[in-house]
């Protein structure tokens, strides 16, 4: 009795020891954000690298006026541009999604393996064709030309999480609406579209962040007027001397939309995700 009781202390601490490394790569994780935040309240003066961990001598939200300031009519631009970008993806990946993985076409097993190689094409790759076929198609230089880059490029994530999620519901479901006199259109409106929240869920958080932190196709594609958060936060960098207690303040102000939407949606993203990891 005693020597049982002697090892679940033992046991009791190797437990909490796995967790280490855990608390470790969280606390590397957030240096950057700790950084970020504590230069957005400094003063310009208090900036350098002597005194880049150290606490503000007061809190100032100065910087995050002004750098909102600077920033508020990029904000709009991609606002504007994740909203529609998302929601068309999302819808257009789950019919994909409801084709692939209930109709069972000639052809549908090439199709599938096709729309997912679109994942693995790197964006650096396309640059020169994709501005060559926004300006045939008049779309260059705006918003819509840039929605439909991230509408494109979001359909094959899109498609493979809509699939994955259909394919777990029972067959025995979609057989009883046939039964009913429903056709495939209507099985799809009312029954497994009402049952695909989880995936919509999942795809629209990850189509907002990955649309809202887009840098690359952003430049490329658009005009000054026209650019997103991220590029005018870029450009807020001046060619000599860079006010970086701003700077920083805009990046937090950047981020900040996709902080609150993990901190408030994370837990329903993970259960759309698990909710179709059963079958693929």
């Amino acid at each position: 009795m005693n020597l049982f009781q002697s090892r679940v202390p033992f046991r009791f601490q190797w437990r909490y020891l796995l967790l280490l490394p855990l608390l470790f790569m969280t606390a590397f994780y957030l240096i950057p954000m700790y950084l970020m935040i504590v230069t957005g309240f400094k003063a310009f003066d208090e900036v350098s690298l002597k005194t880049i961990w150290q606490l503000p001598s007061s809190i100032a939200f100065d910087n995050y006026i002004e750098a909102y300031a600077k920033l508020t009519p990029y904000l709009w631009n991609s606002i504007n541009m994740v909203v529609p970008a998302a929601i068309i993806s999302s819808i257009l990946g789950s019919v994909n999604g409801f084709v692939l993985a209930r109709w069972k076409f000639r052809g549908a097993d090439v199709i599938f393996p096709l729309i997912l190689f679109g994942m693995f094409i790197p964006y650096q790759s396309i640059l020169i064709p994709l501005v060559e076929f926004m300006r045939s198609i008049n779309m260059y230089g705006g918003l819509p030309g840039l929605v439909l880059a991230h509408v494109i490029y979001g359909i094959p994530i899109t498609t493979l999480t809509f699939r994955n999620y259909y394919a777990t519901i029972p067959k025995e479901l979609i057989e009883a609406a046939r039964i009913d006199g429903a056709d495939l259109l209507k099985t799809y409106f009312y029954i497994l579209l009402p049952l695909s929240i989880p995936s919509f869920v999942v795809v629209l958080i990850w189509q907002f962040t990955s649309a809202w932190n887009d840098f690359l196709f952003a430049v490329v594609l658009t005009n000054p007027d026209a650019w997103p958060i991220t590029v005018a936060l870029n450009n807020m960098a001046g060619s000599q001397i860079i006010a970086w207690n701003v700077q920083m303040a805009g990046s937090l102000l950047a981020a900040l939309p996709t902080l609150l939407v993990y901190i408030f949606l994370g837990r329903y993203f993970l259960r759309g995700l698990m909710a179709g990891a059963l079958k693929g």
